[in-house]
């Protein structure tokens, strides 16, 4: 099981700074690159750093890229399927997970899911996150909104994050404080429809599903 430690910081980090900038070269470097073999040949360069400031995730995932398409453009609708990268993360308290999915293009999706096992109605508890709330997210991203053509030549594409942990506080009951807690989590890279569909995480996946707690890795907060 992988482990990251998460570098606390004194001052909000810059999500829209280069990925070397002062603001981020000397924090940590999470590196996506467990593929599954259901993925095609394509095997991008994937690379998420990760800091707190004691009230907040902020994040910065690097790309370099080939075949990249975007097309979905409303909250919550089906980002997986365009080139994209993904954060779930579980705080303590056994009270599920939350899956951040962004596409390239800053589209997002977002649930919390308190239990994730299969029935035929998708997860047996989850909820979505209203819109109202997840508007608390802050995206940056180089790429256009939308991009139709798929790229087919290499581009490198960056998106950053900042998740407030009140967030994370009005759906874990008893959630006060982050700083010295160890999490739970994944980080990903899928593009399910793009010409070259591939699924990528930091920690291995033991089947092609994303949703999967007990793959997890840890996710220490300094």
């Amino acid at each position: 099981m992988n482990s990251y430690h998460v570098k606390k910081i004194a001052h909000p980090a810059d999500i829209s700074a280069d990925w070397n900038s002062a603001d981020w070269k000397t924090v940590e470097i999470i590196k996506i690159n467990n593929f599954r073999s259901e993925s095609s040949d394509h095997r991008p360069e994937v690379e998420c750093r990760l800091q707190h400031d004691g009230k907040g995730f902020y994040g910065l995932f690097q790309v370099k890229d080939k075949y990249v398409r975007c097309v979905v453009t409303e909250y919550n609708g089906s980002v997986c399927k365009d080139s994209c990268v993904e954060f779930f993360v579980e705080p303590p308290g056994g009270q599920g997970y939350l899956n951040f999915e962004f596409n390239c293009g800053g589209a997002m999706l977002l649930y919390h899911v308190k239990d994730c096992s299969r029935t035929d109605k998708g997860f047996k508890e989850w909820a979505a996150v209203p819109e109202s709330e997840a508007g608390a997210v802050k995206i940056f991203h180089t790429m256009p909104k939308v991009v139709d053509p798929e790229i087919i030549d290499e581009k490198t594409w960056r998106l950053g994050f900042y998740i407030p942990f009140a967030l994370f506080e009005s759906k874990i009951n008893g959630l006060k404080t982050a700083s010295g807690q160890t999490w739970r989590g994944n980080f990903y890279k899928c593009g399910d429809k793009t010409s070259h569909p591939h699924w990528a995480s930091w920690n291995p996946v033991s089947v092609l599903n994303f949703h999967l707690p007990e793959c997890y890795g840890n996710i220490i907060l300094g």
